[in-house]
């Protein structure tokens, strides 16, 4: 018996609003989108919400993306990534993501710029759609070099806040999810 392909296609959700660049999805307004998102995502596997750390409105839309992915492919494994961490101008702090805990996603933090974590949100996908927790990359893929380097102290005091925000109580509802 052959092994099932884990990844058969990436698919990059935007909208006429959102830059591709940033890799952050807008937020859909019109009923026709909203089918036509329903037709590319209906017999998906597994998905990536990714918000920018920079954008507290990108952060604040999670819930709807969530919300609107999980009304079309119900109960597959979700991983929630917050990118640009290696931008200085953080407008997303750790206390303040916490919608990954209340849902019970997987978090983290990268930087499509610089490389850093890029390949963990596929690796634990990988890993449940395979339901094997020991599947690893045999071989990375060729990457760019990056186009910005990353200040790793700094990312691991973010790393740091993000542990001790995660032993915090949750906030009662996903209205504080961004002041």
């Amino acid at each position: 018996m052959s092994r099932p392909s884990v990844l058969r296609s990436i698919h990059w959700i935007s909208t006429p609003t959102a830059e591709r660049s940033d890799f952050t999805a807008g937020t859909l307004r019109d009923r026709r989108s909203l089918v036509v998102l329903e037709m590319d995502i209906i017999s998906m596997q597994c998905a990536i919400i990714m918000f920018d750390v920079t954008a507290r409105l990108t952060y604040k839309n999670v819930p709807t993306w969530h919300r609107d992915l999980c009304r079309v492919c119900e109960n597959i494994p979700i991983v929630l990534c917050g990118n640009k961490v290696d931008v200085k101008n953080r407008q997303v702090k750790a206390k303040m993501v916490t919608f990954h805990r209340k849902k019970n996603l997987q978090y983290y933090e990268i930087s499509a710029k610089s490389n850093y974590n890029f390949e963990k949100p596929f690796l634990y996908l990988a890993r449940k759609l395979a339901g094997d927790v020991n599947l690893h990359f045999v071989e990375s893929p060729a990457l760019a070099p990056p186009e910005v380097h990353i200040d790793l102290d700094a990312q691991r005091v973010h790393e740091q806040e993000i542990a001790i925000a995660a032993a915090q109580p949750l906030p009662d509802d996903d209205d504080d999810l961004v002041d």
